[in-house]
């Protein structure tokens, strides 16, 4: 494993602008993750934040996608130094950091993601796999360089420090996260309300003009008014949403006490 091997192929997508289809991992479960890594899409995303995965079942689930051409993006539960050098040394390049409100947090991220003297990620690579333990002795030279940063904006506080953000060296992209945002502008449940929709398209106008890219998780039908809106990663599903549809659209023809869809509108 040499240097090139290294390389992040949706990070340098995302620096050609280049839109990235995604879907979302949250069953916990490195068999379903194969199922869909051979689909044909972009990136998957495992979720640590609200599913029930770990650093060692993320690990699992990185071995089951690493046979495919697929990218993984891991969210940690929280953006703290420790897990993201636990999740880089496993191999992650990509992370989706949840509930960024400020650029110092913005700039502690950075410094979690890369060796110093930039950053304060510790040096462990000889017990990484990341490296292959050391197979590829270049690798603390060039691991910085593929780090790909996305930071989620979710709240009316990461709204309004979104500017501030967007000025970070190191950020590769901006996420907007339509459920917990409209919880925090008063509509919780309710991200297809017009003031939520108004301050994502206009996040994602600020996010493109500052040379960043854009993300979000959305339904099918949204897909298509994000990308025109100029988002270049976007999740169009979620591995138990679907799920859970399919079952319930398969019980519904045949059972009298089919359960009905819940009442959400978003992906979630």
């Amino acid at each position: 494993m040499t240097a090139p091997d290294l390389h992040n192929p949706f990070k340098a997508a995302l620096a050609r602008r280049e839109a990235q289809i995604g879907l979302w991992l949250a069953l916990g479960d490195p068999y379903s993750a194969e199922i869909v890594a051979g689909a044909g899409l972009h990136w998957l995303l495992i979720d640590g934040e609200h599913a029930p995965n770990d650093v060692r079942s993320t690990l699992s689930i990185l071995q089951a996608l690493a046979a495919y051409p697929v990218t993984p993006v891991v969210r940690p539960p929280i953006g703290h130094t420790h897990l993201i050098k636990q999740y880089l040394d496993l191999g992650v390049q990509t992370l989706l950091i949840p509930m960024v409100e400020t650029a110092a947090q913005a700039r502690d991220l950075v410094a979690a993601t890369h060796y110093p003297p930039r950053g304060v990620r510790g040096v462990g690579s000889a017990i990484a796999r990341a490296s292959r333990w050391n197979a590829a002795a270049d690798y603390v030279h060039h691991a910085d360089e593929q780090v790909c940063l996305l930071v989620q904006v979710e709240s009316a506080a990461g709204l309004a420090a979104l500017d501030d953000i967007l000025t970070v060296d190191g950020v590769d992209g901006v996420f907007i996260g339509p459920a917990d945002l409209s919880a925090s502008l008063g509509h919780r449940g309710n991200p297809g309300h017009p003031e939520v929709q108004g301050a994502i398209l206009n996040a994602v106008t600020r996010i493109t003009a500052a040379g960043r890219a854009a993300g979000i998780l959305c339904t099918e039908a949204q897909a298509d008014l994000y990308l025109q809106a100029g988002c270049t990663f976007v999740a169009v599903g979620v591995d138990t949403s679907l799920l859970a549809r399919a079952t319930r659209d398969l019980a519904s023809r045949f059972c009298a006490q089919a359960a009905p869809d819940g009442p959400g509108s978003g992906p979630y």
